[in-house]
């Protein structure tokens, strides 16, 4: 594996996600933001934060994939969410692990950022995920 992921002593403990990964590999992996579409173009629900959570991740998994990459490739995670509340958590995590076996994500998820944004670049949508990888 070119990823090796951690959390040293002396930060937050415990999270669901590696506060550290360290990347080895040789050929990087970008995969841009992945919304809640399948891959007709048909949205998820506008009123399903778990279920577009889990759409996005999905499409995430896809793009590695395209690219030789799994989740335990990953080096970073960020996710956007529109309106964001910290009441939103739930929610959020459902979808993360309504997924989380089918994709192959790890229990502790890699290095993560979810950040608030007041609109994203469709009414409908909810969440928008990108990765970054590395790969030998």
């Amino acid at each position: 594996m070119a990823v090796q992921y951690f959390t040293p002593a002396g930060m937050t403990q415990p999270t669901p996600y590696h506060h550290v990964a360290v990347g080895s590999g040789t050929r990087h992996v970008h995969v841009a933001g992945q919304i809640a579409r399948l891959a007709d173009g048909t949205p998820v629900s506008a009123d399903d934060l778990a279920g577009q959570v889990a759409q996005a991740l999905r499409n995430t998994a896809t793009g590695l994939a395209g690219a030789g990459a799994t989740f335990d490739d990953v080096l970073r995670l960020t996710f956007y969410v529109t309106g964001w509340k910290p009441e939103k958590i739930d929610e959020f995590m459902a979808g993360v692990e309504q997924v989380a076996e089918e994709i192959g994500l790890p229990p502790a998820m890699p290095p993560a950022s979810l950040i608030g944004v007041d609109y994203l670049f469709e009414p409908d949508v909810l969440v928008e995920v990108e990765a970054t990888a590395v790969i030998d």
